[in-house]
């Protein structure tokens, strides 16, 4: 999955750890930036690819279990599927709403197998070209 993202044009990735200053929460997670400048000014990733549980903010996808990962993409309000009070947002191989960031245009989908996997690279160049667009 991070190689599929990391090959669209101009992104940068940061994988989290104590060395970059990130939360130890997070270390090991993968964060996307399009930053074709290199000013490493960017504040905000077009996707991530997120591999635990964040203990009382993010447990809702179950990313504790073994193996199991969320990849994230920020691809607009209209590429979010509807949100159902029923969602089980630990669901595998599924397009989801992002748990919590959906109002802001986020998808979800957690352990993609071989039903999403094929959507991976169209999603993730959707969430590419978003991010060209809204680059200062």
């Amino acid at each position: 999955m991070r190689a599929v993202i990391s090959a669209l044009d101009g992104v940068r990735v940061v994988i989290a750890s104590a060395e970059n200053g990130a939360p130890a929460s997070a270390w090991g997670d993968s964060f996307f930036f399009y930053d074709p400048d290199g000013t490493q000014d960017q504040k905000l990733p077009f996707a991530t690819i997120v591999t635990r549980d964040t203990p009382d903010w993010d447990e809702v996808s179950d990313l504790d279990r073994p193996g199991a990962f969320r990849v994230n993409l920020a691809v607009g309000r209209e590429g979010v599927p509807p949100y159902e009070p029923e969602t089980d947002f630990s669901i595998a191989d599924v397009l989801l709403p992002h748990p919590h960031y959906a109002p802001q245009g986020w998808i979800a989908i957690v352990n993609p197998g071989p039903v999403m996997s094929p959507s991976l690279a169209t999603l993730a160049a959707a969430a590419h070209s978003r991010a060209v667009r809204h680059h200062r």
